[in-house]
């Protein structure tokens, strides 16, 4: 019996980590195009939006060193427009720079540990 309530455990441990994957945002694509002295960033994503309990509420720009660039904060759920995209403007971005990092975050679970890069062409 013993036994049998271990293999019961370990699949609702990861029947309860795939939800949570579930409901992360999801970043489905990037562009950032030079304008002017900055830059403009370009994100579209795709999360399970319910409503105000639960939405994409932001994203971030990061550098390599985990530095932020930019935030976009998303002030209202995107039920019925999925994936969703939104843009940044005037980001600058220290010179040199080769690769931006991309996260996003939800009203939930906060900020999603995978990041996008998205490399910068000058």
């Amino acid at each position: 019996m013993t036994c049998f309530l271990r293999s019961v455990t370990a699949a609702l441990l990861i029947c309860s980590a795939t939800a949570t994957l579930a409901d992360a945002p999801e970043i489905v694509s990037v562009s950032a195009e030079r304008s002017g002295m900055g830059w403009r960033i370009d994100v579209t994503i795709r999360h399970n939006d319910t409503g105000w309990d639960h939405y994409a509420d932001g994203w971030e720009i990061l550098d390599a060193n985990g530095k932020r660039l930019g935030l976009r904060k998303l002030m209202h759920p995107h039920v019925d427009e999925q994936p969703f995209t939104r843009s940044l403007r005037s980001v600058m971005v220290p010179d040199g720079t080769e690769v931006i990092y991309i996260r996003a975050r939800c009203s939930t679970d906060g900020w999603h540990g995978d990041q996008v890069a998205v490399p910068l062409s000058h």
